[in-house]
């Protein structure tokens, strides 16, 4: 479904990734690991356009959208969530989900303003769908509450519903447990792995390497913005360049 070709991205000069390549089967979870700063929250970043690569070719589905901004490739079914949240903390939780529907909303001012039937039963039908994300992530009872106020882990399975409410053909997660206790992390990778038995497509960038190894198809492994690995995880757990990326370093630190 998803096909990266020698992707390269460079900051002021300074190359944050070189020469990436690997593809994301369809119907699979792919887990993007690495150490921090290994580059991975920068190449997502340039899948889903929020950061243009500086060179090297991104397909989707056979279509070329590398250069595409980011409104552009969400309205491909492209979704995603960010390493940071971000809410808008002033709308209730409802309005955020609804936010993940603006591609499906219309664009019209002129017809929004008259306020056509069609219209009206069109936000309905945008709203139950809405509420059906809160109920499958167990936010149902703080819909109206304003987002701002929530939990941190309710706040990531705000984002997750946000997410996950247009039926996206590609699902793309930047950390999606970082900062959650042994038990958020649980509810977190159940709706994983559901999404992943009803045949979901996901990018998953994460630390917890438990999550990773007991959810994902294929592990790729970055470091120092190249790509040193792919594979089942249980060949990546044993190359030694892995090893090396994730031990090296406290060795020499010891």
């Amino acid at each position: 479904m998803l096909q990266l070709n020698n992707i390269s991205k460079n900051f002021a000069g300074l190359p944050a990734l070189c020469q990436v390549s690997f593809q994301v089967p369809q119907g699979q979870l792919t887990a993007l690991i690495g150490p921090n700063g290994a580059g991975k929250s920068t190449l997502i970043n340039c899948i889903t356009g929020v950061a243009p690569c500086s060179s090297g070719r991104i397909s989707f589905d056979q279509t070329d959208i590398t250069a595409l901004p980011a409104h552009a490739i969400t309205r491909l079914g492209i979704q995603r969530t960010f390493q940071n949240l971000r809410l808008f903390p002033r709308l209730s939780v409802l309005d955020n989900v609804l936010t993940g529907l603006t591609c499906e909303g219309g664009s019209s001012l002129f017809m929004a303003m008259l306020r056509l039937p069609y219209l009206r039963h069109r936000e309905r039908r945008l709203k139950l769908r809405a509420l059906e994300a809160l109920d499958r992530y167990g936010l149902t009872a703080k819909a109206h509450w304003p987002a701002g106020v929530l939990a941190y882990g309710d706040k990531k399975r705000v984002e997750l519903a946000r997410a996950t409410v247009g039926n996206p053909r590609l699902l793309v997660l930047d950390e999606p447990v970082a900062g959650l206790n042994a038990e958020e992390t649980c509810v977190v990778a159940e709706h994983l792995r559901q999404l992943r038995r009803n045949g979901q497509t996901i990018v998953l960038v994460e630390h917890d390497m438990d999550l990773v190894m007991n959810a994902a198809d294929q592990v790729v492994v970055l470091d120092s913005g190249q790509c040193i690995a792919s594979g089942t995880p249980e060949s990546v757990q044993r190359n030694p360049m892995v090893l090396e990326a994730y031990l090296g370093r406290m060795e020499a630190t010891a």
